[in-house]
């Protein structure tokens, strides 16, 4: 227990101390501060994509689902690897606009594009309520993993605070340099630690992998499969196509993108992140060898099933490893959540109000609202309940609804007006609200209806409702008359 602690507070203070070493040299401004003054190659941009792709959701709600939801967690498998197929396409297109014209937010893009400082509040407003249950996730999952390898020493309210203050310093003094440099670490770290325990523990309690699922079969019946109601193929289609189209929806997406020097570097990572899915492979695999050896967690405790089958299986200080490993999938993904948002809040929101402030004063701003943020998350984590994959799929349906203006917007000029954009994210999102705010699904609302629609991801049903407002719209809207170029 000692050994484990030690472990976690060294691993800790380094991510802290490699954070605040990324500013030595370079000038906050607000273009350093964001997007990395736009020089980072291509390991740098693969560390942060793959930073704010494998967070504490690969590592806990991944597991967790395999453990408690079976079948269905293979949605994330299948997902981010159709997702990095698009990134090939799409990722240079969204570079090649973006540079030379100062960009810092996905906000920016949309306003250039569509010359709409309108659009832009609204698409800021969207990312920021994103944003902020995927921060929420990242300290729910911080509290968890630190708690569980310090064997209960340190509380999870305990944890959240203190990477919640870790956090704060090391983005307000590095920005995205201080996430750059501690992704490195975690990468290397998460590689490590998942392969082990995915190869392990499989053959430890079952033998080989074949015995395993056969043994999770013959236990729970119809486990490996997907049902023919709630999370059935209906479910599952739907759930990968939401979050495909999604991945690269995501404000910390963008900003990721406006750091890389050169265009290649996006074809380069389209090419490799895909074996990166072997990580969540392994970590299913974790998950799935749980579901036997540590039986009966129920619902959101689910996500605690990696560690108990880890403190049950290894020596303290492996456990403290891994909980460190942990610890750096909630700080590094949280730190590109906090710039993001901070930056939005600060260059499309205030600005909105306030038009006449020089780019230093909204700097100071951003980083002005970084404490903000981080400790409003840390009162939605200490307050809420759910299971770590359940807030990811929320801010999936909330964000994903600005694909649609966002692939119209490619070309010489956008597809649609600035209005039928404006009008189709706005019913997007209010379809997602009221159907999630009401807790009410599709099923209960028209009962009637055949099951594979029943159970659609209400995520693409809104989808379907902005694309047909936008439409609609576009009937009486006229295209922007100027041309733009790429």
């Amino acid at each position: 227990m000692t050994i484990s602690l030690a472990i976690l507070g060294t691993f800790f203070v380094i991510a802290i101390v490699l954070g605040l070493l990324a500013k030595r040299g370079h000038a906050m401004t607000l273009e350093q501060w964001s997007v990395g003054g736009r020089g980072f190659g291509s390991l740098f941009v693969f560390l942060l994509m793959a930073g704010e792709i494998y967070t504490t959701f690969t590592f806990l709600g991944g597991s967790g689902w395999a453990y408690g939801k079976g079948a269905p967690a293979l949605y994330i498998l299948c997902y981010l690897t159709l997702a990095y197929s698009l990134s090939y396409f799409l990722l240079p297109a969204i570079w090649r606009y973006a540079r030379g014209r100062g960009l810092v937010s996905q906000a920016d893009f949309f306003i250039a594009k569509y010359e709409s400082p309108a659009l832009g509040l609204l698409v800021a407003v969207v990312g920021v309520a994103a944003l902020v249950p995927y921060l929420v996730l990242q300290l729910k999952g911080l509290g968890i993993i630190v708690a569980e390898a310090s064997y209960g020493a340190i509380t999870p309210v305990t944890a959240m605070w203190c990477g919640t203050g870790a956090l704060i310093v090391y983005v307000v003094v590095s920005g995205v340099r201080g996430s750059a440099w501690t992704a490195a670490l975690k990468d290397a770290m998460i590689l490590a630690i998942v392969v082990v325990m995915g190869t392990y523990l499989p053959l430890h309690y079952h033998g080989s992998y074949g015995a395993m699922f056969a043994a999770i079969d013959t236990a729970k019946p119809g486990f490996l499969t997907l049902p023919a109601a709630g999370m059935s193929q209906s479910w599952f289609i739907s759930t990968v196509l939401l979050t495909t189209v999604g991945v690269y929806t995501w404000p910390q997406f963008f900003a990721g993108v406006y750091t890389a020097r050169s265009e290649n570097v996006f074809r380069k990572n389209a090419v490799m992140l895909p074996l990166y899915q072997l990580v969540v492979l392994f970590v299913f695999f974790t998950g799935f060898a749980a579901t036997l050896a540590v039986p009966g967690l129920i619902g959101a405790d689910a996500d605690l099933s990696l560690f108990r089958i880890a403190k049950m299986t290894f020596a303290p200080w492996a456990v403290g490893m891994i909980g460190a490993a942990g610890l750096l999938t909630a700080l590094v993904p949280g730190s590109m959540l906090l710039i993001t948002a901070a930056t939005m809040l600060a260059k499309n929101i205030y600005r909105s109000v306030a038009p006449k402030s020089s780019e230093r004063t909204v700097g100071l701003v951003a980083r002005g609202m970084v404490p903000v943020l981080a400790l409003s998350a840390l009162y939605l984590a200490l307050h809420g309940g759910q299971a770590i994959v359940a807030l990811l799929l929320m801010g999936y349906n909330v964000v994903t609804q600005l694909f649609p203006a966002l692939v119209l917007s490619f070309g010489d000029r956008p597809r649609i007006s600035a209005t039928a954009a404006l009008a189709g994210i706005i019913a997007g999102e209010c379809t997602v609200a009221a159907i999630s705010l009401s807790g009410t699904s599709i099923g209960k609302l028209a009962p009637s209806l055949p099951q594979m629609v029943k159970d659609l991801n209400i995520g693409v049903v809104a989808l379907l409702v902005n694309a047909t407002v936008i439409v609609a719209v576009s009937l009486f809207t006229r295209r922007p008359a100027a041309a733009r170029t790429e």
